[in-house]
């Protein structure tokens, strides 16, 4: 077994090739997080962002993109943003996973929402979390139906607030994959405001971040795309989602609307829209990324399970990573699994907000 760090461009056609190969084998690790159009997008923003390249003596065997921190922290690429995380690789693939770090350079390599079925990483799992997820192989009329079997009140009250916005408004109608880029700021400034308004962190204060959205929504291929999808009452944009896809499914990623429309559940005829233009776009399903929400879980048909945990090595830099890591994480985890605690969560966070805004 023969491992290289390199830079992500310095993948090669050959490389590139083959990383695409392993993702058309499986489906689950054809997922746009996994991408090298993503890892190589970030790559140029982010010093730190590596490859390592397996190979065994048949060639590549798969490639683990990464963060390198100082001490030898590891993590995903793009970590806190991205909704799935992890290898791509040739199925049989063996690998010890304390040996990957050792060869990356690595103390430790912590994850949140790692792709379960990995094998590599499957001993070092500390929890498991769903992950919602709107399937579409059947079709959008079939997942209407569907939808109108598990949650009557949602399908009857989304199907009278969009005739209310429709008459109220204007025709309402939604747009797939639009490459208007005053709509993609206006999008972040909702999202910008939906964060300081619930208490927490505005993502878009990172310059980098930004810029990010601004060249993934710049590619465009049968392959990948970051996907601005719009919803319109007339001329007015009420709702939009930025995402990225690949060829078959839709990860969502910075859903928001204009809070003068709020009335209405513009996010629900987003997400609505959504599924019914890549449902006639060929895509499988929408993953709606881990998190407990209501509107996740009045739209979803079933549930992915992402893991949490990390790969540590016998180092300096590993202990001190625990202390401060991965106490703190197993805090947050128990407020987030017990609904009391989480509302409660929720409601000291929106009052800190209101307090700061003052």
């Amino acid at each position: 077994m023969r491992i290289t760090v390199i830079h992500p461009r310095e993948l090669g056609e050959p490389e590139l090739a083959r990383w695409r190969k392993f993702q058309d084998a499986d489906p689950e690790q054809d997922n746009p997080f996994l991408c090298p159009e993503f890892v190589r997008t970030v790559g140029e923003l982010r010093p730190y962002v590596r490859v390592a390249v397996v190979e065994d003596g048949s060639g590549i065997g798969g490639f683990f993109p990464f963060e390198r921190h100082p001490l030898g922290i590891g993590k995903p690429v793009a970590a806190g943003l991205t909704d799935l995380q992890g290898m791509v690789y040739a199925a049989g693939l063996e690998l010890d996973a304390r040996g990957l770090l050792r060869a990356a350079g690595l103390s430790a390599w912590e994850f949140d929402h790692l792709h379960v079925g990995q094998p590599v990483f499957a001993p070092y799992h500390g929890s498991r979390h769903p992950s919602p997820v709107i399937d579409l192989d059947e079709g959008y009329e079939a997942y209407l139906a569907g939808l109108r079997r598990r949650s009557p009140t949602t399908h009857r009250m989304t199907r009278y607030k969009r005739n209310r916005l429709g008459r109220e408004v204007g025709e309402v109608r939604h747009v797939a994959e639009s490459g208007d880029t005053a709509a993609l700021h206006e999008l972040l400034k909702w999202k910008s405001a939906q964060y300081r308004r619930t208490g927490r962190t505005d993502r878009f204060a990172h310059p980098w971040i930004v810029e990010l959205v601004e060249r993934l929504h710049a590619l465009r291929t049968d392959r990948f795309a970051g996907s601005l999808s719009l919803l319109y009452a007339g001329d007015e944009v009420v709702a939009g989602h930025f995402g990225l896809r690949t060829g078959s499914q839709l990860c969502t990623w910075f859903p928001a609307y204009d809070v003068r429309f709020g009335k209405y559940s513009p996010g629900l005829l987003q997400h609505l829209g959504m599924a019914e233009d890549f449902a006639a776009m060929g895509l499988r399903h929408i993953d709606m990324g881990r998190g407990e929400k209501d509107y996740k879980e009045s739209l979803k048909t079933r549930d992915l399970e992402v893991a949490e945990g990390r790969v540590a090595r016998a180092t300096p830099g590993a202990a001190a990573h625990w202390l401060l890591r991965v106490p703190p994480r197993a805090l947050r985890n128990t407020v987030l699994a017990t609904p009391f605690l989480r509302d409660q969560a929720d409601r000291v966070l929106k009052g800190y907000a209101r307090l700061v805004r003052k």
